[in-house]
């Protein structure tokens, strides 16, 4: 049973999580004529694929400070990279493999470019959902949603959570997943660092990933001069360093980073550091999302298929045929 849209705050699908996961669904849903809404707790379009903007030395400048890039193997995420390349929205990356892409600007460009088709709610954090006659009521700060269907393309440790009331037994599903955290830093320096490729990889190392980001296509400045670089500790390190202030762990990261390259130590003109909590989920094999057709609830994500950009857009499109099959 459908209910008719009563007002803004009703859809017949709602979706948590704005991210590829959820936006490849919402995109699906919708190109089938369905009435959609996604919530996403951000200030804009990003999630894990954010960039973060900074001013340094006057010129403004962004970091990739999420996922780094991408690749495409799926034909139905191909299809959709070819979509964004058209569009200007991704190009190659040669310096991390023949497969690489990258959005541009930023990493979040085709995130932007799927939300700019969509109703998404930025802002709207959903902390809980309920029944409400034969559908679902959202609950989030300062507002409450209705719909028929709720899906959740979030983190599997949130979805755990929001699903722990209302469908405790696909509430097991994200349960069994456990989350690596990630610190990253992002810095500027005034000078290039020398003698350093442009993706230095070490999986082993406390650094496990460190590129320069003004590296990308895109994201020089004016004159071509900028230095950024995105540091990533691995889980291990950002384990040990967890719950240390901000300012801290840039100063231990930096440090780690310049003792494994063997560089003398260079003063950032710029340098933040952000912590992913939910960084790298551990994956669960299977079917690449769930649903449950009678309740009209289901759960997409990244950690249901493979822990990369395209296991959640194929999680997130495979969510939709199921609703539609359903």
């Amino acid at each position: 049973m459908r209910w008719a849209l009563m007002d803004e705050k009703h859809s017949e699908i709602c979706i948590i999580g704005g991210g590829m996961a959820g936006l490849a669904c919402a995109r699906s849903l919708k190109a089938a004529g369905r009435d959609v809404r996604v919530l996403d707790k951000g200030r804009g379009p990003g999630g894990r694929m954010a960039a973060r903007r900074a001013e340094v030395a006057g010129a403004q400048v962004s970091f990739d400070h999420g996922a780094q890039y991408f690749t495409a193997r799926d034909a139905g995420f191909q299809a959709a990279v070819a979509g964004w390349e058209a569009a200007g929205v991704v190009a190659r990356w040669p310096a991390a493999g023949e497969e690489a892409w990258v959005g541009i600007p930023g990493m979040n460009a085709p995130i932007k470019a799927m939300a700019a088709e969509l109703d998404v709610r930025w802002n709207v954090r959903a902390s809980a959902v309920m029944r409400a006659g034969e559908g679902w009521r959202i609950e989030a700060e300062g507002a409450e949603y209705t719909a028929n269907t709720v899906l959740m393309a979030v983190p599997a440790e949130q979805a755990r959570d929001l699903l722990a009331e209302p469908a405790p037994l696909l509430a097991q599903v994200p349960a069994g997943v456990t989350s690596q955290p990630c610190w990253a830093v992002m810095a500027s320096f005034a000078e290039t660092l020398s003698g350093l490729s442009d993706c230095l990889r070490d999986a082993e190392a406390k650094i496990s990933w460190a590129a320069r980001n003004s590296a990308k296509p895109g994201r020089a400045g004016p004159d071509g001069s900028a230095e950024n670089w995105v540091l990533h500790a691995s889980p291990e390190r950002s384990r040990e360093i967890l719950d240390l202030p901000k300012e801290e762990t840039v100063k231990v990261l930096l440090a780690d980073f310049f003792a494994q390259v063997g560089l003398e130590p260079v003063e950032p003109i710029h340098c933040v550091a952000h912590r992913w909590l939910y960084a790298q989920p551990a994956s669960i094999k299977g079917e690449p999302a769930r649903y449950d057709p009678q309740a009209r609830i289901g759960i997409a994500g990244d950690y249901l298929h493979s822990p990369r950009v395209e296991g959640a857009f194929v999680s997130g499109s495979a969510l939709a045929q199921l609703v539609l099959g359903g």
